[in-house]
């Protein structure tokens, strides 16, 4: 007799990634194995051998970074539903995928999850968006929602700080590895209460604001008409901090491109990019010219080598990736 199927759910393990799976789980607590990881561990995929008829869920993972092992998979025989809102150039059309994808700036995965599911667990959704760095989006969603100003902070508080605590070379770098996350943000239904229960969140806030502010003090390494570049050493607190320094420079100046590098030990840098919050397009073409991926408002390259340094800077300050919006998002393919 063949092993019944089996459900597995892999996700990124930032905010929007785990917001994602926890509205499904929560949703549908049928039990299954979580595959996840740090913020740059995006071709999870690889990670998964599939049977025939097993389940698997995908959120917020690029699928243009995961399309052999997508691929694979659906030889294998595994039925996949994905979410995820990055930017992708070819989506297969395969008998036994599902995908709702919106590459739109004011799109992420968990509101994706959350269109869904029918707002059945919209806290959760909103959490996602925040730590997504889409203030704007989940402010308006939330205000509909009846969430007042207090609980919107708390929301916003509880995003930044899931976000932030999936970034670093290795789980040494964290708090809390992604996937024990997980499992404590499954147990709460309320995202809100769940804040003044959990002891974690707090130390993840207070080292949070630490980096953040040793981060700061450094300056901007160079500045533009069009935006500003950080250039961080490598040290512990820079591995964790430079997606929520990005996030939080794009915050006070909407009007300017954002660049947050990162020297590695290896000789390499590792960047996080942001488009202007007033104009969110174009990050994921800047960085998938020197190698990396993304999203309009957001991208990251994760091995920018030093010969390539200056053009990176002259390609970032001439400005013109930063073209409009394309065509639209997809959505519901497959």
């Amino acid at each position: 007799m063949s092993p019944p199927p089996r459900r597995i759910d892999v996700c990124n393990g930032d905010a929007d990634g785990l917001c994602a799976v926890v509205q499904w789980r929560q949703v549908d607590p049928a039990p299954a194995e979580l595959v996840t990881g740090l913020k740059r561990d995006i071709e999870l995929l690889r990670r998964v051998r599939a049977r025939a008829d097993d389940e698997i869920l995908v959120c917020d993972l690029s699928m243009q970074r995961n399309l052999p092992a997508l691929l694979r998979l659906l030889d294998e025989g595994a039925r996949v539903r994905y979410f995820d809102h990055h930017a992708v150039e070819h989506v297969p059309r395969h008998p036994r995928l599902q995908a709702w994808l919106d590459d739109s700036p004011r799109m992420c995965s968990s509101l994706l999850v959350d269109r869904f599911l029918g707002g059945r667990r919209r806290a959760w959704a909103l959490v996602g968006a925040y730590g997504d760095n889409l203030v704007e989006v989940a402010d308006a969603l939330a205000r509909d929602q009846g969430f007042d100003a207090g609980q919107r902070a708390a929301l916003q508080r509880l995003g930044q700080a899931v976000n932030y605590n999936a970034y670093g070379d290795d789980e040494r770098d964290v708090l809390i590895p992604p996937a024990r996350l997980y499992r404590l943000l499954l147990r709460h239904e309320d995202p809100i209460r769940m804040l003044g229960q959990e002891p974690m969140f707090g130390a993840i806030e207070a080292l949070r604001e630490a980096d953040l502010e040793q981060a700061l003090r450094l300056g901007p390494w160079r500045e533009h008409a069009r935006g500003r570049i950080w250039r961080l050493p490598d040290q512990a607190w820079s591995r964790r901090v430079g997606g929520s320094l990005a996030n939080l420079l794009a915050g006070q100046r909407p009007e300017l491109a954002h660049a947050v590098l990162r020297d590695t030990a290896a000789g390499h840098l590792v960047a996080s990019v942001r488009a202007p919050l007033s104009r969110p397009w174009g990050a994921h073409e800047l960085c998938r010219r020197f190698g990396g991926a993304g999203r309009a408002a957001a991208g990251g390259i994760d091995s920018l080598a030093a010969a390539e340094l200056q053009g990176f800077v002259e390609a970032f300050e001439a400005g013109d990736w930063m073209h409009g919006p394309s065509a639209g998002g997809r959505a519901g393919a497959g």
